[in-house]
């Protein structure tokens, strides 16, 4: 028996996923992210080919942390010149950018590579419970 190793030229078009983030834990939902937009869920995944999924993550600003995480997480940005460095905590980010906070825990579960970059446009997150992507009929996964 041979292993099958999918190619660009014979991987199976992407489908539309949807995951109503409200109250879900956010590391347990980014893993579920990440693994979809890998294609890990699927039975032809091949480390080297992008045969993820589209998914489209709805309600972001109602994402739930456990523990202290929403005081003590803080996010740093580095705007390149000496001294600019600044911390924004959990709660700020939640505030003023909800999508950030789970686009950066689903980054952050990725490979490190080129085809990482690649995969993460294959992730739309909103705030709010509507979308852009109704046209797509994305279905909907129950976590």
């Amino acid at each position: 028996m041979k292993t099958f190793l999918a190619q660009n030229e014979t991987k199976q078009p992407a489908k539309w996923h949807l995951i109503d983030a409200e109250g879900q834990v956010l590391g347990r939902l980014a893993v579920k992210a990440a693994n979809i937009i890998r294609g890990r869920n699927n039975a032809h995944y091949t480390p080297h080919v992008d045969t993820g999924d589209f998914l489209v993550i709805i309600n972001a600003d109602k994402v739930a942390l456990t523990g202290k995480k929403e005081e003590q997480n803080k996010y740093m940005f580095f705007s390149g010149y000496v001294g600019g460095e600044s911390y924004r905590s959990l709660t700020e980010m939640r505030k003023k950018k909800p999508e950030f906070i789970i686009q950066h825990a689903v980054k952050g579960m990725l490979p490190k590579n080129r085809l990482a970059a690649k995969m993460l446009t294959k992730l739309r997150v909103f705030a709010g419970p509507t979308h852009t992507h109704e046209a797509q009929n994305p279905v909907q996964i129950a976590l």
